[in-house]
């Protein structure tokens, strides 16, 4: 990969880091920092309906989820930008081969090649859960 696209790819990674931050800024300031109760809007002292209860849940469950795939996401892309500054940005974790710039432009911060990949994949659907 030569300098210009190095430098494109660090761009794109910075772009990607402030998006995904904002992200999980965003679902932790209106779902994960509020009590159950404000984040139905019921300010009464009377208990909840069960099925509102149930429903509430599983939103914060939903956003929880969401939140956790945002922070590694997140994660992955400190690492992407930290191989960049070390020089060894664009190799794969595993084989060490070259990721291709293709691989790169749709998932810039990619651990792994195609090969590599589909080869985890197929190890995890393998396994029984």
């Amino acid at each position: 990969m030569n300098k210009n696209d190095l430098k494109k790819m660090k761009e794109l990674l910075q772009t990607l880091r402030r998006k995904v931050a904002g992200d999980l800024n965003h679902i932790e300031k209106d779902t994960l920092n509020q009590s159950q109760r404000d984040a139905s809007g019921d300010l009464s002292g009377y208990s909840f309906h069960m099925a509102d209860v149930a429903t509430d849940n599983f939103d914060r469950e939903f956003n929880l989820d969401i939140a956790s795939g945002e922070q590694k996401s997140l994660n992955d892309i400190e690492v992407a930008l930290q191989k960049i500054e070390e020089g060894t940005y664009g190799k794969c974790e595993t084989c060490e081969a070259k990721i291709s710039v293709e691989r790169l432009k749709a998932v810039p911060y990619a651990k792994l090649c195609v090969k590599c990949k589909q080869e985890e994949e197929r190890k995890t659907k393998r396994k029984p859960s």
